[in-house]
């Protein structure tokens, strides 16, 4: 697409890194403002007109909405409304699958900083997007080309 690229695990605090190495789940207060600042480079970027892909975990409908709407979404701590001006236009592609699939993938991973252990409280802590989020669900049973076939046929 030449797009920029940003992986959001590159914008984790060194304790969130050493919090996830050691095996234990991040929560809320840990999450936040590693999303603020994802919502301030995707906000810069929007300000240059440059379109962009954030690879994230955003597990939580909170979540999404600050990196939408910033801190915003916090002080206000209202849900986005229907019909609401988003702060940041966001497509959200919810890559869903079994969860076999997904372990397997995790122990292929070289050199990261979480450990597969900690996928079952990232499941636990997950609420899938729905309605009025802006969002679409794409299979990670499906190849490569048709994943991102899926996703580019959203986004055009």
């Amino acid at each position: 697409l030449g797009w920029k690229f940003y992986d959001a695990d590159d914008y984790h605090s060194p304790e969130n890194k050493k919090k996830m190495a050691e095996g234990i789940p991040l929560n809320d207060e840990d999450r936040i403002p590693w999303l603020c600042a994802l919502h301030d480079v995707l906000r810069r970027e929007d300000s240059s007109r440059q379109d962009t892909i954030l690879a994230c975990s955003a597990l939580k409908k909170m979540y999404r909405h600050i990196l939408v709407s910033g801190a915003s979404a916090i002080e206000s701590n209202q849900p986005e409304q229907p019909g609401e001006k988003a702060a940041l236009k966001i497509l959200f592609v919810h890559l869903d699958g079994p969860i076999d699939i997904i372990v397997g993938r995790l122990e292929k991973r070289r050199g990261h900083f979480m450990p597969p252990e900690l996928l079952k409280s990232q499941l636990d802590t997950l609420e899938p997007p729905r309605a009025p989020e802006n969002f679409i669900t794409v299979s990670i049973e499906k190849s490569l080309p048709e994943i991102v076939l899926e996703i580019e046929c959203a986004i055009f």
